[in-house]
């Protein structure tokens, strides 16, 4: 019998904690079988063929530092499209605190002060995740945050290796292609940006500014772009940080958007996936919740007052409902054990 998905209220309290759990039918879901995946590609290779880079990262740790702090699964947080390890810094020493363990917050590929390499999709992304963590030896494993592309290489990470992530969350974003949908300014970010740094050569932020102001009307979305550029001294041609060729050729071509999986083939179900939205954005509608849970079976989904840009935007109750998930699910894993 099929169950029928229900619609989720967009203003789902966090206060009193509602939340949309995975004690749900799918319905109509073709059994799970590990079948010839030839056709994804390399999506699911973990052998070394993908080639990788070593990924730039700033630690965070408790005030209270000590021997049962290093032992705790670490958190490892990953920023989405244009951001970097800088982004969540205050929020990642706050959830250090309140979470008394290690709190680790990565440069993706391309970004921030990480190496600057051809390709950019989220086996590639994930590749790179799974050899920081094979290097980082933790002692326990890690819970893996990531908002918008983070968020994909999260659940990227932890269908191509299920034995490493301890959990996932997911912010802003789920397990589908979006390459057919449209409303993406992404693409048209890199243009502006190119055309001021390339062909106009500009030397004041404040005409970037302007060439991003036709095509992004919120100024603190187009200061957030511009935290990817070299301002240099005065008179000098303000330049780019990241390399804004190899990422508009991703965007283009549909990579950034693109989930090159199948749930047919692969699915995660060693531990728990939380799922984070924002309520005035339209990344995880209502009607793709089917597909997490085919990829996620044990999963959770949390409203936060908030857009697309949910950490930034609403960081006290972004903290909150990740902060609840992990202490409920690691108390639950401690009643297991004894």
């Amino acid at each position: 019998m099929i169950s029928i998905i229900p619609r989720i209220s967009r203003s789902v309290s966090l206060v009193s904690c509602r939340y949309y759990s995975s004690s749900i039918s799918y319905g109509q879901t073709r059994p799970f079988t590990q079948n010839d995946s030839t056709y994804l590609g390399d999506a699911l290779s973990t052998d070394g063929s993908i080639e990788t880079v070593k990924l730039k990262f700033e630690r965070h740790s408790p005030p209270q530092h000590n021997s049962e702090t290093d032992q705790k699964s670490p958190l490892l947080i990953l920023h989405g499209l244009f951001g970097s390890k800088t982004n969540t810094r205050t929020v990642a020493k706050q959830l250090a605190s309140q979470l008394q363990r290690n709190i680790y917050c990565l440069d993706l590929r391309n970004f921030g002060e990480s190496p600057h390499i051809n390709r950019l999709d989220y086996p590639s992304l994930a590749a790179d995740v799974e050899r920081f963590i094979d290097e980082a030896q933790f002692p326990a494993k890690p819970i893996l945050v990531g908002h918008s592309m983070g968020a994909k290489t999260v659940m990227a990470v932890a269908l191509r290796r299920p034995d490493l992530p301890k959990m996932i969350v997911s912010v802003d974003n789920a397990p589908v292609d979006l390459t057919g949908s449209s409303g993406s300014n992404f693409g048209k970010y890199v243009n502006q940006l190119r055309l001021a740094l390339e062909k106009y050569k500009y030397t004041s932020i404040k005409d970037v500014d302007k060439e991003l102001a036709k095509v992004e009307s919120n100024m603190v979305v187009r200061q957030f772009l511009m935290t990817n550029l070299n301002r240099g001294k005065k008179d000098d041609i303000i330049t780019s940080k990241i390399p804004l060729d190899i990422i508009g050729n991703s965007i283009a071509s549909g990579n950034i958007a693109a989930w090159p999986f199948d749930s047919n083939l692969v699915r995660w179900s060693r531990g728990p996936a939380l799922f984070i939205r924002g309520t005035k954005s339209k990344y995880v509608p209502d009607d793709i919740i089917p597909d997490v849970g085919r990829y996620f079976p044990d999963f959770e989904i949390r409203d936060v007052e908030a857009g697309h840009w949910v950490i930034s935007e609403n960081p006290e109750k972004f903290k909150e409902v990740l902060v609840e998930f992990i202490e409920r699910k690691e108390d639950e894993e401690d009643e297991l054990l004894f």
